[in-house]
C-alpha cells in the first residue's frame, strides 16, 4: 500500500498569512464613524436656569426663553397656548429661523427641563429630549388629559435645526438607548425639508399623537 505523506509547510509560512488576514480583518473593520468617540452631555432649561426674552403675550401667556447650551449653542423654548417648540442655534435669533422653531404638535404638550447633548469627538451634533403629549382621550381622575412620554432627536449645526426621530416612551423598553443610536446613526446625515421624520422602535400613543 502506498503512503502517501503531506508536504510539511515550513512555520514561517503559515503563521505570515495568518497574521496578514488578521491585520487586514482588523484594519477593515476601522472607519472614521467607528473611530469616532460619542459621549453625552446635559443642560438644564428650567426656568431659574434659563431668561425670558419679550413680553408675556396677553390673551394665553405664552413666553419665550434662551437657555445656555453647548458648544456656544442656546436652546430657545418658545409656549403659545400650552405648546411648546424648541429650537437651537448660536443665539435666539438664529434660533427662530430654524425649522425646529416651527415644529410644534397639536395636542397640549411640555419638555422635560433636561437636555442631553449627544456629541462626536466632543462636538455636539444633536439634541435628545423629552417632551409630554397631552391625551384628551385618556383622563386622569380629576378629569385632565393624561401626558404620554415621548423623546425626540433634533439634528444641530452646521446645516439646519430640525427634528430627525421620534422614540415613544412608553411602548420601548430602552427609548434612551434608541434615541442615542438615532441621534448618532442620522441625525447628521440628515436632510431638513426633505427627509421625513423617522419612527424609532414601536409605535406609541405618544409617536401617534405627535404624528396628528
Amino acid at each position: 500500500m502506498r503512503e502517501v505523506q503531506m508536504k510539511r509547510v515550513p512555520r514561517r509560512q503559515l503563521i505570515v498569512p495568518t497574521a496578514a488576514a488578521l491585520f487586514a480583518a482588523a484594519f477593515s473593520l476601522i472607519s472614521p464613524a467607528n473611530a469616532q468617540t460619542f459621549s453625552s452631555s446635559y443642560t438644564s432649561t428650567a426656568p431659574k436656569d434659563c431668561r425670558t426674552i419679550g413680553k408675556p403675550r396677553d390673551l394665553d401667556g405664552g413666553t419665550t426663553q434662551v437657555c445656555p447650551g453647548k458648544s456656544g449653542l442656546v436652546v430657545l423654548i418658545s409656549e403659545d397656548d400650552l405648546r411648546q417648540t424648541v429650537s437651537v442655534g448660536p443665539n435666539h435669533v438664529a434660533a427662530t429661523k430654524e425649522p425646529a422653531a416651527e415644529a410644534w404638535f397639536a395636542p397640549f404638550n411640555s419638555t422635560a427641563h433636561t437636555v442631553e447633548w449627544r456629541a462626536a469627538d466632543g462636538r455636539p451634533f444633536a439634541i435628545i429630549q423629552r417632551w409630554l403629549i397631552a391625551d384628551n382621550n385618556d383622563l386622569d381622575k380629576t378629569g385632565s388629559p393624561t401626558a404620554k412620554p415621548m423623546l425626540a432627536v433634533t439634528r444641530l449645526p452646521p446645516g439646519s435645526v430640525c427634528h430627525v426621530a421620534y422614540i415613544d416612551g412608553q411602548a420601548n423598553r430602552n427609548p434612551n438607548e434608541l434615541a442615542r443610536q438615532a441621534a448618532d446613526e442620522f441625525a447628521r446625515d440628515f436632510n431638513c425639508g426633505k427627509d421625513e421624520v423617522k419612527v424609532i422602535g414601536e409605535r406609541g400613543r405618544a409617536v401617534e399623537l405627535a404624528r396628528r
